[in-house]
């Protein structure tokens, strides 16, 4: 039989598994961490609901004060129905008088236009009797004088009994589509829009403003039919891409002027103000539109179009320049142009006037960046004096083109007395076919018909049609070409560039009389 321990004895107590340690160790830390990303999400999502909640209450706000104008422009415009009608029947009245007062007067009838007040009288004059053809006619002939047009249509326009109407009958002869037939080769979109940029301050409302078009329902609804039937003939025209620039900028001032802005149109909006963004009205027309909420899309892809200095001009009326800076926009546009330029003078299709073109499209972008710089007052960032620098070259290479070849009389008078006769022109060497005539009848050159020095029994040169293209060639210069001539029967058998009938200009020195006319 065992003995009993004693319980007072001390035994030995187990040793505790190192891995068992690192076991609970690890979990802690798991724990510890689980529940640290738990708070933190919690954190986060009770952070998130609170600006949610802020930003819900912000736009209840914001809807409730729009509400508030909404009603208060409602209310308003309810309450000044009464006075705008008595304003525009008593205006009706008075444009009444004023017509029959006109008919009636015949010194308004045929007066000459030598100034201003002289145009302004013309204008009323057909203005007061609805005489809208009348108008037209006389609009259009008077382009030279469009800043005067410009200024005194508006007051005019006010003398008629429909303003609306008015203007809706004189542009109807090339909008929506142009009447004249072959005869309308004249571009007249300018005339179009300046009618409709100036009823605009007529047909507004005198008590709550621009809100409000004093415009009938018939000739609104008749607005929205010319609209129509310009959209439909976009097909006609080649669609968007092949419409011209005036047809669209009329037909976008056509739908500013009378309010008749679809929303369901917008993205044909878009469309056209982008493929006409160039023009200058173009930002101011695009906000009237209700462009405003995609003009940061749009500025992004005339930006990809090359367009850059046409997305200044957006970005400014808009009001976008701090999150699409001018001057690198600038500085891009003069990039792409000068790469433009380094390849026309590379084309070798523009051989002989490569580098003129080339200084032309580069004097062109130099131009604009030049005058946005100065509109914007962008001269601090970046200023022009390098690049008006430039400007200057590039004239002088523009002069340089210009200026006609020297050859110098010793060498000309050499060959006239080595030969007897004047000496053969080097131009003749530019063309590609150029030649010259193997028959034994032909003489070898002829004397110019305007040149009174030499004398005028010598036979003409019967040179083929194709020599000089399809111009006559010049008075100072002879059908002579350099090169030789194709080999048949009864051709000399050496070159023409060895025949001693040219005086001595061998390989030698007609190169050199020809470098002169390529630089």
């Amino acid at each position: 039989m065992g003995s009993i321990p004693d319980p007072g004895e001390l035994t030995e107590l187990a040793q505790p598994s190192f891995d068992e340690f690192q076991r609970q160790t690890s979990l802690m830390t798991s724990c510890t961490l689980l529940w640290k990303e738990l708070s933190d999400h919690f954190s986060s999502i009770e952070k998130d609901l609170l600006n949610k909640s802020e930003a819900l209450k912000r736009k209840i706000r914001s809807l409730d004060h729009q509400t508030d104008q909404s009603l208060h422009l409602l209310d308003s415009r309810e309450t000044s129905i009464d006075g705008s009608v008595q304003i525009a029947i008593g205006n009706v009245d008075k444009r009444r008088d004023a017509a029959i007062s006109a008919l009636v007067d015949e010194e308004a009838e045929d007066g000459e236009v030598d100034n201003g007040e002289g145009l302004m009288l013309k204008l009323k004059s057909f203005c007061l009797r609805m005489d809208a053809f009348g108008f037209w006619g006389f609009v259009i002939g008077k382009k030279k004088e469009l800043e005067a047009l410009r200024a005194e249509m508006p007051v005019a326009l006010g003398e008629c009994v429909d303003p609306a109407k008015f203007v809706l009958e004189a542009i109807s002869e090339v909008f929506p589509v142009d009447k004249r037939g072959e005869k309308g080769v004249n571009d007249l979109g300018w005339a179009c829009v300046l009618v409709l940029e100036s009823l605009i301050p007529v047909v507004v409302d005198p008590v709550i403003g621009k809100s409000r078009l004093l415009v009938t329902p018939t000739v609104k609804e008749r607005a929205k039919e010319i609209a129509e039937a310009w959209k439909a003939s976009l097909e006609e025209r080649g669609g968007i891409e092949n419409v011209k620039t005036p047809d669209v900028h009329t037909f976008l001032q056509h739908l500013v002027t009378f309010g008749i802005v679809k929303e369901e149109d917008l993205d044909l909006y878009r469309k056209l103000v982008i493929a006409s963004a160039w023009r200058k009205q173009m930002p101011k027309l695009a906000l009237s539109l209700g462009l405003t909420q995609q003009m940061p899309d749009m500025i992004e892809e005339l930006i990809s179009r090359g367009q850059q200095l046409d997305a200044v001009h957006f970005t400014y009326e808009v009001g976008l320049v701090d999150k699409f800076p001018p001057v690198p926009l600038l500085k891009s546009f003069l990039k792409d142009a000068k790469k433009v330029a380094a390849s026309i003078s590379e084309d070798p299709n523009n051989a002989g006037r490569a580098a003129y073109l080339a200084a032309r499209k580069e004097q062109s972008a130099l131009r604009a960046v030049i005058k946005c710089i100065e509109e914007y007052k962008l001269e601090a960032e970046f200023p022009p004096e390098n690049l008006k620098k430039r400007l200057e070259q590039l004239e002088k290479v523009k002069i340089e083109k210009k200026k006609p070849a020297a050859v110098p009389a010793n060498k000309r008078t050499r060959a006239s007395n080595s030969n007897g006769g004047p000496m053969p022109p080097a131009k003749a060497g530019r063309l590609t076919n150029a030649y010259v005539s193997s028959f034994p009848a032909a003489p070898t050159f002829v004397r110019s018909p305007s040149h009174g020095q030499y004398p005028a029994a010598l036979p003409p040169y019967p040179s083929p049609p194709h020599m000089y293209g399809s111009r006559s060639p010049p008075a100072n210069h002879y059908a002579y070409s350099p090169e030789p001539a194709p080999a048949i029967a009864g051709s000399y058998p050496t070159a023409p560039m060895n025949y001693p009938a040219y005086g001595g200009y061998g390989n030698v020195l007609a190169p050199t009389y020809q470098q002169a006319y390529y630089r």
